[in-house]
């Protein structure tokens, strides 16, 4: 049976699923948009790290306080945690340059079998720009995409991207409403699928045959 969530449910949803993949003691990157989500559940048990690319370590949940003067990378109030260390653009670009950040987490647009990711631009058509996604994408450890399974029905997960490629053979993980999905050699393999939805289904809205696990 498929279900219908709201668009703010589908983002808590992975947002939150993205949390369960983070590892004690790991320095994380959030991209904007759904990725910042995933700092409102960060487990209890686990200590993390997360960087803002605009320039500090220490980023913690969402805050509510519009007159806020913290931000994070997409210029949304928030929180940090106490020992939170602040610093310019260049020394932010070095930690992910320098091969510091241990994963990072990045919206798609469309990703492709092998890896491949495009997120950063629509032809025609105006959106926020690359921002920091190229370094991350080749300086972190590990690349976790957390996107919407779908685009008004149209899979996002494709054979080849159709899109301007933000960088080639980088994506480890593809985490969506419907599922978890890992690139291996031979394409997506599935990870999990969320028990609200059927094999068939998840196949029906996904651009490349799935490998069963």
């Amino acid at each position: 049976m498929t279900v219908v969530l709201s668009k703010e449910e589908i983002q808590n949803r992975i947002a939150k699923r993205v949390a369960q993949e983070l590892e004690d003691g790991s320095l994380v990157n959030l991209g904007i948009g759904l990725p910042t989500k995933v700092a409102n559940f960060l487990p209890d048990d686990i200590n993390v790290y997360f960087q803002s690319e605009n320039g500090f370590i220490g980023l913690g949940p969402k805050s509510d306080d519009p007159n806020s003067r913290i931000v994070n990378a997409g210029g949304q109030p928030v929180t940090v945690y106490p020992g939170a260390a602040f610093f310019d653009s260049a020394t932010s670009f070095g930690i992910i340059r320098g091969g510091h950040v241990d994963l990072t987490v990045l919206g798609a647009l469309e990703v492709a079998a092998n890896g491949d990711i495009a997120n950063y631009l629509i032809p025609g058509k105006m959106v926020p720009g690359m921002g920091g996604a190229m370094d991350l994408l080749v300086g972190a450890k590990k690349v976790i995409v957390a996107m919407e399974h779908t685009n008004k029905g149209k899979p996002k997960i494709i054979k080849e991207c159709t899109l301007p490629l933000t960088a080639k053979n980088v994506v480890d993980l593809i985490i969506t409403e419907m599922g978890v999905f890992k690139v291996v050699p031979e394409g997506i393999k599935v990870i999990e699928i969320n028990e609200e939805f059927s094999f068939k289904e998840v196949q029906a809205l996904t651009g490349v045959p799935l490998i069963k696990a």
